[in-house]
């Protein structure tokens, strides 16, 4: 089945949790109907072995099982766009799986090594891109440090169509949209908070973590904004700002804590997370998530 990629990917990426089962193993079916619900509501594409899928908590066969697994669950439904990443040999192994998985493009981690380059990162991307068959490429930056000429480079590259901006900067985002080919979607790459300052300056669409309990909302949320109406927008996102309140809590380590705590109060358990995420929630932040899904009628 045909898509608008472009479209799809100024939408919403709705970054799905990779399920546990009760010996720790992946259990990718219990993501079959939040996949459902999700697709139901609308979101414009699914995205596997994103941060709140613990890309960096599961090994390489792991991340080559789900999206395998999720594209199968999705079924033609939407583009998937499926991340890659770690050392430059395992993000290669991952993009040649996902290709062969039926993805409909790649979502480059930015590299976690401590000694980074901004020319060597254009070769990891490029070698990536290679692996990937020429899958077009959505670049992850949760570090705009390389700077605007770095970001121009990157975007250079052959197969480049998006970036998502994961820092909250909105004048270094305006600054390099200004510098890239107009042709680049630019996506609000830090979920519905921050949705309403990256779309001001340009960036269009957002990730959402919502997406796994509350799609419904997310669609709501992307649909005023489109329409920029802030009002709206702003509105929406104060209602359902508590639960991002708790996945930023210690340092950001209950992230996907939260996400995952509120799928197991919702019917839908999708296990524990991984060290060195928080598990559980503490006896305050499980209040505050039980008060916010009985606030919004999701239990």
């Amino acid at each position: 089945m045909g898509f608008d990629l472009e479209k799809a990917l100024g939408g919403i990426s709705g970054i799905l949790v990779t399920p546990y089962g009760e010996d720790g193993n992946l259990a990718p079916d219990r993501l079959s109907p939040i996949i459902d619900r999700a697709l139901g509501a609308g979101m414009h594409i699914p995205v596997v072995n994103g941060n709140t899928g613990e890309f960096y908590a599961l090994t390489t066969d792991e991340a080559c099982t789900m999206v395998a697994e999720v594209t199968a669950m999705v079924d033609g439904r939407a583009p998937v766009l499926a991340g890659v990443g770690r050392g430059i040999r395992d993000a290669c192994k991952l993009a040649e799986a996902s290709a062969k998985a039926g993805a409909s493009a790649l979502m480059v981690h930015q590299p976690p090594d401590p000694f980074v380059s901004p020319r060597g990162t254009v070769d990891y991307v490029r070698q990536v891109s290679e692996a990937g068959g020429g899958l077009p490429l959505m670049l992850y930056l949760r570090n705009d440090a390389i700077g605007t000429d770095g970001i121009k480079a990157l975007c250079e590259l052959p197969g480049v169509k998006g970036v998502k901006w994961a820092t909250p900067n909105p004048q270094k985002l305006a600054d390099a949209i200004a510098a890239c080919d107009p042709s680049i979607t630019w996506v609000g790459g830090l979920a519905e908070v921050w949705a309403p300052a990256l779309y001001a300056v340009g960036a269009r669409g957002f990730t959402s973590g919502l997406i796994n309990i509350w799609p419904e909302r997310s669609m709501a949320i992307h649909a005023a904004l489109e329409a920029s109406d802030y009002v709206t927008a702003n509105a929406l996102i104060r209602e359902m700002k508590p639960f991002e309140d708790i996945r930023a809590e210690e340092l950001n380590g209950t992230n996907v804590t939260g996400v995952k705590a509120a799928l197991i109060a919702t019917g839908h358990d999708c296990g524990p997370t991984r060290p060195p995420s928080a598990w559980p929630l503490t006896e305050t932040q499980q209040t505050k998530m039980q008060s916010f899904l009985r606030a919004n009628g999701l239990v």
